[in-house]
């Protein structure tokens, strides 16, 4: 009886560690807490950029990795890609910023 406690007890431990193991990041992949901190960052610049008086835009695309923020698309002026940036900075959780902006 005692070994086989024991042997379920492993199994156990082993299925555990599995899981935790599958949930873990990789260099290629990010894990699914990293994923989610990301897709918060993207949902956060994005509010932020629309709701910006002087931004107003829907047109600027946002992707995020590991907290690094891409800005991406047309806009009309330095002024806008400036003010962007501006405020992709103050989003929490934005470690860095790659513009990719381009002035139509």
């Amino acid at each position: 009886m005692k070994k086989r406690n024991i042997v379920i007890n492993f199994l156990v431990i082993l299925v555990l560690i599995a899981t935790l193991a599958a949930c873990a990041s990789t260099p290629t992949r990010a894990s699914t807490g990293e994923f989610v901190d990301d897709s918060v960052i993207t949902t956060r610049v994005k509010s932020a950029l629309a709701t910006d008086d002087f931004v107003k835009s829907f047109q600027i695309g946002v992707e995020t990795r590991d907290g690094v923020v891409q800005l991406s698309g047309f806009v009309n002026s330095q002024n806008i890609i400036n003010r962007a940036v501006e405020v992709t900075r103050g989003v929490k959780g934005v470690k860095s910023i790659r513009n990719d902006l381009i002035i139509k």
